[in-house]
């Protein structure tokens, strides 16, 4: 009886143990708990990168410039695709000094999601120069600082058919090159905004989740097709241009101060884990510091306390917003 105790006590020590280690990392983590493991026992993007051909949208600045350099370091064939030429130019220049890739390696292929007329034709012309597209990176679109009692409906228009439309048309062409080959890699850049619901955003939280329910539903369509990976990346607020390329109330207005972003995650943290990710053939994948973090997993699970958290946060984050700083400055910022 003594002996069966003492197991009972050292079986729940063990587990409560387990918890608490859990509970550190989580509070620590600035990714979800899935991920990290990915990241330190899963697959290197080293290993299984090297040598890909990677099509990367929105590849002049922010997340897809980084990504741009890091797949350069890793020996990743590159394609890289956005409106501005000269910017691609510029991240060319930059990925061949970093990397061992020769000017062969990377071809620029200036795009326009909202063409989706060129579609076609740009996944030929990847094709024409590679022969095959691995992995396609759907990054390119904008985001949104505006209410929607302020906003022209032409607003959400324009980001419907960027980031939803523009992004699964082009999709739809590289997938049927996968399907040829029965194999390949989607990874779409969402955010996790399309996983919750926040102020100033309401636009590009429909953007993004009509992104996740697009992909989720496209992933169970291709169940005959088990080497063609559909991965959902869900960033949350990370050091990059995107505050300075945002919609606001109507389509020719930005905003002329984008406030400190010091307080992000850096962009390079982001891109890495994006990467382990696409290495490990993720579904999902949640990319951010807490508090959103925090956020994505109640909302998840206790959509409840999620919705009066961001009732608190969103409230801030309007009065942010109104006094010109970074919406999400008051809340994010870290000790130094």
């Amino acid at each position: 009886m003594a002996w069966g105790c003492g197991l009972c006590l050292a079986l729940a020590g063990g587990a409560f143990l387990v918890l608490l280690v859990q509970l550190l990392r989580w509070l620590r983590a600035d990714g979800d708990l899935t991920l990290l493991w990915a990241e330190w026992r899963g697959k290197k993007p080293e290993n299984e990168l090297r040598g890909k051909v990677v099509w990367v949208t929105g590849a002049s600045s922010g997340i897809g410039e980084e990504l741009a350099y890091q797949l350069s370091k890793i020996g990743a064939l590159l394609a890289i695709s956005a409106r501005r030429e000269d910017e691609l130019q510029r991240v060319k220049k930059k990925c061949l000094q970093i990397s061992n890739l020769s000017e062969k390696d990377i071809f620029v292929l200036r795009l326009d999601l909202t063409d989706r007329s060129s579609h076609e034709a740009a996944t030929n012309s990847v094709l024409k120069h590679f022969g095959k597209i691995d992995v396609l990176v759907n990054n390119g679109g904008r985001s949104q600082r505006s209410l929607f009692v302020d906003t022209n409906l032409d607003v959400y228009s324009a980001i419907i058919e960027l980031n939803y439309l523009g992004t699964i048309s082009l999709t739809k062409h590289v997938l049927n090159h996968m399907i040829q080959r029965k194999k390949g890699k989607i990874v779409t850049v969402s955010s996790v905004m399309g996983i919750m619901g926040a102020p100033l955003a309401s636009g590009y939280c429909a953007s993004k989740h009509a992104l996740q329910g697009f992909f989720n539903s496209l992933r169970t369509e291709l169940t005959d097709y088990p080497e063609i990976s559909i991965i959902n990346i869900c960033p949350g607020p990370v050091q990059s241009q995107i505050i300075q390329n945002v919609f606001t109330e109507n389509l020719s207005k930005s905003i002329e101060n984008s406030g400190d972003q010091s307080h992000k995650m850096p962009t390079d943290r982001c891109v890495r884990l994006t990467l382990v990710s696409t290495a490990n053939d993720l579904k999902e994948a949640w990319i951010s510091d807490h508090p959103y973090l925090a956020v994505c997993y109640l909302w998840q699970y206790a959509p409840t306390w999620a919705w009066w958290l961001m009732n608190r946060m969103g409230k801030r984050r309007i009065q942010n917003f109104k006094s010109g700083v970074d919406a999400d400055a008051s809340y994010s910022r870290k000790k130094k």
